[in-house]
């Protein structure tokens, strides 16, 4: 379960850090280290929202891993996040708790599909989310080993809040 304590920053400013380049993201909220932690030790799972051919959103919760400025994904390859954001690599994403009090980060960013690394990724997740890799959960995910994919998130964006100080019970 992830707590307030679970985020690094306090000091929610309207500032922006861009990185040296174009491609790194632009950081709105506390600065750029403090959401590179808190995206790194958060452990619900990402929201990712992709476009569907209808132009309709579609929004899949799915475990995550966070390593050098992209999140990393598992799903099958038949998965309609898979395919959507095969075609249309555009996606928005949102890491938050499910109970108060709210804080966060949300962006948007680029998606790639690739089933290089795929298995490996959905061990270290199955560790990180379950810690139990002898589970019945952890099986069938391993039996289903070979018809994954990686998507890899690159932000173009990333925007946090805190809304701790005004949820606080009085």
């Amino acid at each position: 379960m992830n707590s307030r304590s679970d985020f690094p920053g306090s000091n929610f400013s309207e500032s922006n850090f861009s990185g040296p380049n174009f491609s790194e993201p632009i950081f709105s909220g506390p600065d750029g280290k403090d959401i590179t932690a808190f995206c790194s030790r958060f452990t619900a799972p990402i929201r990712l929202c992709a476009v569907r051919a209808s132009g309709y959103p579609l929004v899949c919760s799915l475990w995550y891993e966070y390593a050098d400025g992209t999140f990393l994904c598992a799903t099958q390859k038949t998965a309609r996040i898979a395919l959507c954001l095969h075609e249309n690599p555009k996606c928005a994403f949102e890491l938050s708790p499910n109970e108060p009090p709210y804080f966060g980060i949300r962006g948007s960013g680029d998606a790639n599909i690739t089933t290089a690394g795929a298995a490996e990724l959905l061990q270290r997740l199955i560790q990180r989310y379950t810690g139990d890799m002898q589970s019945a959960l952890a099986r069938m995910l391993l039996d289903n080993a070979a018809s994954e994919v990686m998507i890899k998130i690159r932000p173009k964006s990333i925007y946090s809040w805190d809304y701790t100080k005004r949820m606080r019970s009085e």
